[in-house]
């Protein structure tokens, strides 16, 4: 059979293009011909870490379907347009499945940690794991919303907001780009907490009514100051810079944190219970859920603000990531894909 090209990294920032042989999938697996694959700041973890295994990183991987295993769990098709995000299929059989519970599957492979992922000609996934790509969104501009798209999605639904309440959103990055768009469009007043003026335009662009320069007033009092927010989803990747938005919840407010910082988030315990406040992770989701998630995206013209690299300039594409000059998402394409 023919070869595939794959960018492996072993950690330390060290990236190698290598031929790897396509084999046949196996029970329950999918082959799928990658078209584009997003580059995302959780890739860090394999990528930044000295002394691993060799893995193909990303896991905002879209593509065709171009064989499928003995088994698959569902109806699937050679020719299918299909995504993978983060989570890389449930498994069924352990307990938090049986519970229904599969974003903490217990044998669930994560795309680029756990599994090769989508820096690659090919990707080999399982069939729980697949989501279906609307024809409305092209490769390119589905790939982030497979896991950045999702996570703020669902970290919105789980911060259990009314409709017209407000809800901020902190950070203006990659996530809270499209956390903004998402919040938005969900019928809420948006409030965007980020570092300094320059980036007011866009967030209203992007459909803010407020925004809040965090370096020129204390964000929880200006939150409290437009009314508490019903909930906050917290996308910068700094505990520090999350801590002081406790403050700018209402009764009952939630903070979602989505954003992995190195650094912990410190709570006001009185804040916490005068006023039965809340602080909760959100984890991505399901397959199904990020096809609900792709299909309100393409219904409600939410796209990604992104840059394409060829998948042989992966290592360029990633360290514009890592600095933070990408804008806002940097996205792999390979040679010859109908992206």
């Amino acid at each position: 059979m023919a070869n595939y090209l794959a960018i492996e990294t072993t950690g330390g920032r060290r990236f190698a293009a290598v031929e790897r042989a396509l084999r046949e999938p196996g029970w329950d697996e999918v082959r799928i011909r990658v078209h584009a694959c997003g580059i995302c700041h959780t890739d860090a973890v394999a990528v930044e870490a000295g002394g691993g295994a060799a893995i193909v990183p990303g896991h905002e991987v879209v593509g065709v379907i171009e064989a499928i295993g003995p088994a698959p769990a569902q109806d699937w098709r050679v020719g299918e347009r299909v995504g993978v995000g983060f989570l890389g299929g449930h498994c069924g059989r352990c307990t938090p499945c049986r519970r229904g519970d599969f974003v903490n599957c217990a044998d669930q492979p994560r795309l680029g940690l756990t599994a090769d992922g989508g820096y690659a000609e090919v990707l080999y996934a399982r069939s729980s794991g697949l989501v279906r790509i609307p024809d409305e969104l092209s490769a390119v501009e589905a790939a982030p919303l497979l896991c950045a798209g999702l996570t703020t999605f669902q970290a919105l639904q789980q911060g259990g907001a009314r409709p017209g309440a407000l809800v901020a959103i902190q950070g203006l990055g990659g996530l809270g780009h499209l956390g903004v768009q998402y919040a938005a469009r969900l019928g809420y007043r948006v409030a965007v907490v980020a570092r300094g003026e320059d980036k007011r335009a866009l967030a209203e662009r992007l459909g803010a009514e407020h925004y809040v320069d965090s370096t020129a007033q204390d964000p929880g009092e200006a939150l409290q100051a437009l009314g508490g927010a019903a909930a906050i989803v917290a996308t910068a990747a700094s505990g520090s810079s999350m801590s002081p938005l406790v403050h700018g919840l209402a009764p009952r407010g939630r903070l979602v944190v989505v954003g992995a910082a190195a650094d912990p988030v410190q709570v006001d315990t009185l804040a916490l219970i005068f006023g039965t406040r809340s602080i909760a992770g959100s984890l991505t989701g399901t397959a199904i859920e990020n096809e609900d998630n792709l299909a309100f995206a393409a219904q409600r013209g939410i796209r990604p603000m992104l840059e394409t690299f060829p998948l042989a300039e992966a290592e360029k594409a990633y360290e514009l990531m890592i600095s933070g000059a990408a804008r806002f998402r940097a996205v792999l394409v390979t040679e010859g894909a109908n992206a």
